[in-house]
């Protein structure tokens, strides 16, 4: 790409649910503007920008590619980014550093639960955008079903720029309602077209669609307002002007469509995306912190001002190594040359910059603010940290990562595998901030946590195909706990006489239960030296240790106290080993009596469903002994708060999806644990103990 000014630079993320056709979209946008010979495809694995290979077996875009092309005189970056729930976080993370967005409608399914997610992404990070109807060439497409629905459904005012001529198999072009001219579009996926004047039976819904476009814009700003209800009429150029500064302000969504598949209307959004999208001029000062005094600071688009840059994605490469990914907000950034990372206090040394185009990367002598572009082998760097010139530090908020909801355990196949697993999973980590790996120690199982069951998947793909590390993978176990209800004392004596020196331990232990989540707790009761001091510290040794196998199912015992208050010892005979074991016979001779119970966790689940699936799901999470706790209503949605056993919801994800056609999401988290109920606590046993017996 030229150089260019940053006035003429655009940065806009392609949004929406999944298959509504972003990549198809960016793919037709790279082949128009001459960046690619062909017309690349999602279905027959020819796409520039779903290049990953499980992104090829699947169909679908996993990861964020990013791409970048010239039209008429503006420089484009285009971030492509996915739209199913299992990988809709990396969108999130992409829209922190964009511009603008296209956010696309489907003219058949119109707006999903995940667009409405990415729309609120964009009300948050407050980036304008335009609407693309696409699909208009298959069967059922309605363009003006489409935006009703995008305002019902996010509660976005929409304004038809653009009217289709025919749709399904007689769709052939747009009419622009600003020109009121009909562009033709060749059916051979060249994206030329030809313009004419708008065919006699469409003049009368083009004139009705004008009318209000002209009466919407014209609430952009006081003078046009003034200008419509003086005149009735505005110019071309000023509906352009107001145009733009209405979606700048979000007063109004523009609305185009076309096809990208048959790259119709492909050529006329290209036009707008540059009319109407900002440049980074556009979106003004950037707000950040100093580290040092924690005092604001802002840095403006200009080249004159020092460098700075947010890190927004990184991938990792078996060949390349990292590749960190970052937009310049501020200065310019020249390729040999050092910045600073004040999130990480170090400084980083840069050597090529480049420009991505897909899975290749170009490289440049220099960006400027507004660029994105990437940098390999950075030390230090992660996802959401800044860059900056040491001399004038400043620190950007970084980028929240969304939650995991599911969780599986996996298992290494070979030594060489579990050797290798914990600096591949590492590296995944730092390239997906919502891939979780943690040791459970009550189970002692490796937990891999994610968005979906499809998430941990393409996870262990590519622990294989980018590290060669094989895992299987398979339900986690559920980590119970043990308590009891009753307090009892017990008498632990350890007597032990084999010629030579014997062992002899006596403790009496008092235990009572705790309140819940209050752990072990331990009291020397000790008095007149009964027990000699050292050897205390060995009777609460004995008794945690035993507690940890449980006494019913070999789930660690919790939230009880153990109170030493008598015993004796013998002078030659008596040890610290001797104590421990007498301390762990008090406990189990205890549990005898104490009326033990199991604990089971319980999760807090945040579920959005669309409003028709709530009966459904609703009573899914009563027969899983799930508890509503209440329900808000969200656009076409609703939020239900529940909390819900562990043991219930292993597998929720899948089970969510079928449930509601792919379109729930649910955010869960760990809440406190509760006692079984007994029927089901016996059955938890009872396989205990058949393992038990297994394993011997």
């Amino acid at each position: 790409m030229a150089k260019y000014d940053t006035a003429k630079l655009r940065n806009l993320g392609i949004v929406a649910h999944g298959g509504a056709g972003k990549t198809s979209l960016a793919e037709a946008i790279l082949f128009t503007v001459g960046m690619t010979d062909r017309l690349g495809r999602v279905d027959d694995g020819t796409s520039n920008l779903d290049f990953e290979p499980e992104e090829i077996k699947r169909k679908i875009t996993i990861s964020a590619a990013l791409h970048h092309c010239d039209w008429n005189g503006h420089a484009l970056h285009i971030v492509d980014t996915p739209g199913y729930g299992n990988f809709i976080a990396d969108t999130r993370a992409c829209m922190r550093a964009l511009g603008g967005a296209v956010v696309i409608l489907s003219a058949i399914s119109g707006v999903k639960v995940q667009t409405e997610e990415v729309w609120e992404w964009a009300n948050e990070f407050e980036i304008p955008r335009i609407a693309f109807v696409n699909k208009m060439d298959r069967e059922h497409a309605n363009f003006l079903r489409a935006i009703d629905d995008m305002e019902k459904s996010l509660k976005a005012r929409g304004v038809a720029v653009q009217m289709p001529i025919g749709a399904a198999e007689t769709f052939e072009g747009v009419i622009d309602l600003i020109r009121m001219k009909a562009y033709r579009y060749a059916k051979d996926l060249s994206g030329t077209c030809t313009e004419g004047e708008i065919p006699a039976e469409y003049q009368a819904e083009a004139q009705r669609l004008r009318e209000i476009l002209v009466e919407t814009v014209a609430e952009a700003y006081d003078a046009l307002t003034e200008k419509y209800l003086e005149t009735g009429e505005l110019t071309e150029e000023e509906i352009l002007d107001g145009l733009r500064i209405g979606t700048l302000r979000y007063t109004f969504t523009p609305v185009f469509c076309g096809s990208a598949l048959m790259n119709i209307g492909v050529r006329h959004l290209l036009d707008y995306i540059c009319h109407c999208l900002p440049s980074p001029l556009d979106r003004g000062r950037v707000q950040g912190t100093n580290p040092k005094t924690k005092e604001n600071e802002e840095r403006s688009p200009d080249e004159s001002d020092p460098f700075s840059a947010l890190v927004f994605k990184t991938t990792s490469d078996p060949y390349t190594g990292k590749i960190t990914i970052f937009r310049v907000y501020s200065g310019t950034l020249n390729s040999d040359s050092t910045v600073y990372n004040p999130t990480r206090d170090c400084e980083e040394r840069i050597g090529q910059i480049y420009e991505l185009e897909g899975k290749k990367q170009k490289p440049i002598k220099q960006a400027v603010a507004g660029d994105i572009v990437a940098v390999a082998k950075l030390k230090e760097t992660l996802t959401g940290d800044t860059l900056c010139a040491k001399e004038k530090p400043i620190v950007y908020e970084g980028i929240k990562p969304l939650q995991p909801v599911i969780s599986y355990a996996i298992q290494p196949k070979t030594k060489n595998d579990e050797d290798k697993i914990h600096g591949a999973l590492q590296r995944l980590m730092e390239e997906d901030q919502t891939i979780q790996s943690r040791r459970d120690e009550k189970t002692r199982e490796q937990i891999l946590s994610g968005m979906g069951q499809v998430h941990l998947e393409v996870t262990i793909e590519k622990l294989k195909r980018k590290f060669g590390v094989e895992v299987e993978m398979k339900t986690q176990k559920v980590p119970y706990l043990e308590t009891f209800k009753a307090s009892v004392k017990a008498q632990g004596k350890y007597k032990k006489q084999s010629g030579g020196r014997g062992q002899y331990g006596d403790c009496w232990v008092e235990f009572a239960p705790l309140g819940r989540g209050e752990g072990f707790l331990f009291e020397d009761k000790i008095v007149g030296g009964v027990i000699p001091r050292q050897y205390i510290p060995a009777v609460e040794k004995g008794i945690f240790e035993a507690a940890q196998d449980g006494f019913l199912a070999g789930y660690p015992m919790v939230d009880f106290k153990a109170a030493v208050y008598d015993g004796s010892f013998h002078t030659v005979d008596s040890s610290e080993m001797a104590f421990k074991v007498a301390g762990s016979l008090a406990y189990k001779k205890a549990m005898e009596t104490a009326k033990a119970v199991l604990l089971e966790p319980i999760m807090n689940m945040k579920i959005t469903v669309p409003e028709e699936c709530m009966g459904d799901v609703i009573g899914d999470l009563n027969s899983r002994r799930g508890k509503v706790v209440g329900v808000e209503p969200k656009a076409n949605s609703q939020i239900i708060r529940s909390v819900v056993p562990m043991a219930e919801v292993l597998t929720y994800a899948n089970d969510l999806k079928s449930m509601t056609s792919d379109r729930g999401m649910f955010t869960m988290e760990f809440s406190h644990y509760e006692e079984v109920p007994s029927h089901l606590a016996q059955k938890v046993i009872a396989e205990s103990a058949a393992k038990k017996e297994n394993a011997h």
